[in-house]
């Protein structure tokens, strides 16, 4: 005589043979649905590419995948009778449901917000973003739970959805225009009116400069040892101006019109030069290079 656990072994094996017909039907379900869904995204994302609406395409062409995904997993449990297993487990105890919730709470959050950034459209692929105190970064793609920057320094950054819908954006490049800013330090005894013209015909004159909004030069303060004043240009990112190339071509055409005319860039020769925060040696010249959006 077999044992009881002998028993319950053939009866367990026997149950599953009896239940492989209906398991293998439930998985090609389940993998036709995907395969289904993979194919009409994969449409929908070809089509928005070619209509340019790239930002639309990565969202878009990911949610018939999950959709189909998830009837042919209801379907597939409904063929292997399943189909009472989700309303089981959540009538089975409030603990449960609880615990599904908190699982799926930050995947419903990073979905709704996803599709709100898709459709409000605060950016486009490849616009210039700072979402909060992230790191600014052009945006790569918007899929269901993240939006992909890119950094300057080639830092590939993922932040979810919800984290860009609910903080303060700023989009740097909405229609193309930048405006780098950067300082100088003059000589108190020189003509600050003619330095100001001089320095104002000399960056007209840099390639990716634009005549308007029109270059300023003013004078921004009155340290002790120079006169500080302020240099802003404006650029079309759009277009295709380097913003860091033309930030530089300018600050030299500057630092030349001054140096050419014979005037005095600072006029303490102990006061070191500080570039974007950094503090260099000493130097007969100071002056300091930022850029807005």
């Amino acid at each position: 005589m077999d044992s009881p656990f002998v028993e319950t072994l053939d009866e367990q094996f026997g149950q599953l043979a009896e239940a492989l017909p209906a398991i293998g039907i439930g998985l090609a379900v389940l993998a036709a649905f995907v395969l289904l869904g993979w194919l009409f995204g994969r449409g929908v994302r070809l089509a928005l590419i070619r209509r340019g609406d790239r930002i639309h395409a990565g969202f878009l062409g990911q949610l018939p995948i999950w959709v189909m995904s998830l009837v042919g997993l209801a379907a597939a449990a409904d063929i292997v009778g399943l189909e009472g297993l989700a309303a089981g487990l959540l009538a089975g105890g409030g603990a449960t449901a609880i615990i599904l919730g908190f699982a799926f709470r930050s995947i419903g959050e990073n979905l709704l917000a996803g599709l709100f950034l898709v459709f409000s459209r605060p950016f486009r692929i490849g616009d210039l973003i700072q979402s909060g105190p992230l790191p600014e970064g052009t945006v790569r793609a918007v899929d269901l739970r993240n939006t992909h920057i890119r950094d300057a320094n080639g830092r590939d950054i993922f932040i979810p959805n919800a984290l860009v819908f609910n903080q303060p954006l700023i989009n740097f490049t909405r229609d193309g225009l930048r405006r780098p800013v950067f300082t100088v330090g003059v000589d108190y005894h020189d003509p600050i009116e003619a330095v100001r013209g001089e320095i104002l015909a000399r960056i007209a004159k840099v390639d990716g400069v634009l005549e308007t909004p029109a270059p300023k030069v003013v004078i921004l303060e009155f340290p002790a040892a120079y006169v500080l004043l302020e240099v802003s240009i404006w650029i079309n990112t759009f277009a295709g101006t380097d913003f860091p190339d033309t930030q530089s071509a300018a600050m030299e055409a500057c630092r030349r019109a001054i140096l050419d005319k014979g005037w005095t860039i600072s006029a303490d020769a102990q006061t070191a030069v500080a570039l974007s925060g950094r503090l260099e040696a000493p130097g007969p010249a100071t002056g300091s290079g930022r850029g807005e959006g």
